[in-house]
């Protein structure tokens, strides 16, 4: 579970095991989880956030977009 990123209290991540679905990160905070696509930065999963903090998290991806493809493909060997 490689971590990307850590900010105001979130924690930006991978799953080791998702081999086979296009590259994305999960948001935790709290009990709190979203799932975005890094192709679209598409919302594929809110599990409790408001959509201002939604808007936030999505700024904070796009900003470290390229980083996160990176680690994605170094890890997964794309």
């Amino acid at each position: 579970m490689p971590t990307l990123l850590n900010w105001k209290g979130h924690k930006f991540l991978f799953y080791s095991k998702e081999i086979g679905e296009p590259p994305h990160v999960h948001v935790l905070k709290d009990k709190k989880q979203l799932k975005v696509w890094l192709s679209d930065l598409r919302v594929a999963r809110n599990a409790g956030f408001a959509a201002h903090e939604v808007n936030a998290i999505l700024a904070v991806i796009a900003e470290n977009r390229a980083q996160f493809l990176e680690t994605w493909n170094d890890y997964f060997g794309h």
